[in-house]
């Protein structure tokens, strides 16, 4: 049975403390789950699963916040939902997993998606209770190494001569990018309006910084080496988001009179050093295109999460992707990384620039806590 995606849709991307600081993360999801529904012309009753990305499953995003979801969306009971954590690629590995289940038969129409905010429950809460989520034995294996991404994100730069001046470059260019995309219009199709609890409507991405420039990046202090690269200007802003992605099998759509806009043509997951631990889209890129026999030239667009500039810089040193092919609207430097929702916020993003340029494939892929990626290769359904 062959899946496919049939509608997309995101909230606006809110800077920490920012638009949709006041809105709670299920409320937030809830806005996604109905703009989802609406747009397909569907009842939500339909729904076999939401299965939904989170990375701190704490005090707000808690107890199965899908399931919360579903229910303050106004969805029937009958509407199950689970939350899952890959870290920053949760709700890309939910995409992954709703296909999967559609194409082993065992559901007909499910949502995947996610959501983060990160204003109200910051980075380290689900760890806040204390102790260590590295035993002795994890800890002997690594030497003694407490993996952190900053650190890694210096060693990448350091492993593959990225210089300050170099990674800035890079992190202008995706403000310039997220600008000149919001200017003409390109993310409001894919966006749904959020009204806050103040009545307060937010409708674009609230963390592009227009005119930010080299020289005003080297401004900025180092945050994890003194004579390091990485700064606040050139990693993933702090964010609050959420997306989601509607899959059906081809039988359903066509059922509902739904038009396919993807599918799914490969998608795989790696692991590699939890140390330096954001390398791993390097090698779940060389996987992806080995096992769907495609070449990078075949690839019209490539998404790769900018957790920290060096990631994809790196990335782009050993794949070979062209420039305008990376990353064509900007990325998290620019737009943000709500974690759990950032996948879903990507894939969303590519299939709307996918269909706007006729790109027959676009591949997509983020680095992940514990040194793992997915990646995954769209396909546009009507392409030629």
């Amino acid at each position: 049975m062959s899946a496919v995606i049939v509608q997309a849709v995101r909230t606006p991307v809110g800077k920490r403390n920012g638009g949709l600081s006041g809105v709670h993360p299920a409320q937030l999801s809830a806005v996604v789950l109905n703009a989802l529904v609406e747009r397909a012309g569907i009842d939500p009753a339909v729904v076999e699963d939401v299965i939904w990305g989170c990375v701190q499953q704490a005090g707000e995003q808690a107890v199965d916040i899908a399931r919360t979801a579903v229910l303050t969306a106004g969805w029937p009971e009958t509407v199950p939902g689970v939350t899952i954590d890959r870290q920053c690629g949760s709700s890309q590995q939910a995409l992954n997993f709703a296909i999967a289940s559609v194409e082993a038969g065992h559901y007909d129409v499910v949502v995947a998606g996610g959501v983060e905010v990160m204003s109200r429950v910051p980075m380290g809460t689900s760890v806040a209770v204390g102790g260590s989520p590295y035993p002795e034995a994890f800890m002997e294996r690594y030497d003694g190494v407490r993996p952190n991404q900053g650190i890694g994100a210096e060693m990448i730069a350091e492993k593959w001569g990225l210089s300050r001046t170099d990674v800035d470059a890079f992190s202008a260019r995706s403000h310039e990018r997220a600008a000149a995309a919001q200017d003409a219009g390109l993310f409001a199709d894919q966006i749904v309006p959020v009204t806050t609890p103040d009545g307060t409507v937010v409708s674009q991405d609230e963390g592009i910084r227009r005119g930010t420039t080299v020289e005003k990046l080297a401004g900025l202090k180092t945050v994890f080496k003194e004579d390091g690269v990485i700064h606040a200007g050139n990693s993933s802003q702090i964010s609050d988001g959420s997306a989601a992605l509607l899959i059906m099998s081809e039988e359903a759509a066509a059922k509902y009179g739904l038009t396919p806009l993807a599918r799914v043509h490969t998608a795989v997951v790696t692991g590699a050093d939890p140390v330096i631990m954001l390398t791993a889209p390097i090698p779940a890129t060389e996987k992806a295109l080995a096992k769907s026999g495609l070449s990078v030239d075949d690839i019209g667009v490539f998404e790769v999460n900018e957790a920290f500039a060096p990631v994809p810089m790196a990335w782009q040193k050993e794949i070979g992707a062209p420039d305008d092919k990376l990353n064509p609207n900007g990325g998290a430097i620019a737009l943000g990384h709500p974690l759990g929702g950032s996948g879903a916020r990507i894939l969303t993003d590519m299939i709307f620039h996918m269909r706007r340029n006729g790109i027959r494939y676009g591949l997509q892929t983020m680095c992940e806590g514990g040194g793992q990626a997915n990646a995954t290769i769209l396909e546009l359904v009507d392409a030629k």
